[in-house]
């Protein structure tokens, strides 16, 4: 069987683009999804993180302007790219591979 290079994606931005698979999302549904998985992330480190993956090409963002309540208030709204649902499925299909694979050994009688 040939040899695969890990994901290049780490654990946090697989999380946050599968939740964006599903649909563009605000910054405090993404937050809200990480924190659901036990991710906390103070709001500067989170922007950050969402920061590094449009720079990748794997998300993009925008400003949008939402009514909550009686006010006004713009919030971050993100979208996964082409480039992001490749890298997700790649990752996605290596670890589903491993966890084919390490179904099908024996590690231990112990």
């Amino acid at each position: 069987m040939p040899k695969r290079a890990l994901p290049s994606l780490t654990h946090l931005q697989f999380l946050v683009l599968g939740v964006l698979r599903a649909d563009e999302q605000p910054g405090r549904v993404l937050r809200e999804a990480l924190a659901s998985h036990g991710v906390r992330r103070s709001g500067p480190a989170f922007y950050q993180l969402m920061a590094r993956l449009e720079r990748a090409n794997l998300v993009e963002g925008w400003y949008e302007q939402v009514t909550v309540g009686d006010q006004a208030v713009t919030e971050r709204r993100y979208r996964i790219t082409a480039e992001g649902a490749r890298r997700w499925a790649r990752a996605k299909s290596f670890y589903d591979e491993v966890s084919a694979l390490s179904s099908a050994v024996r590690w231990s009688d112990a």
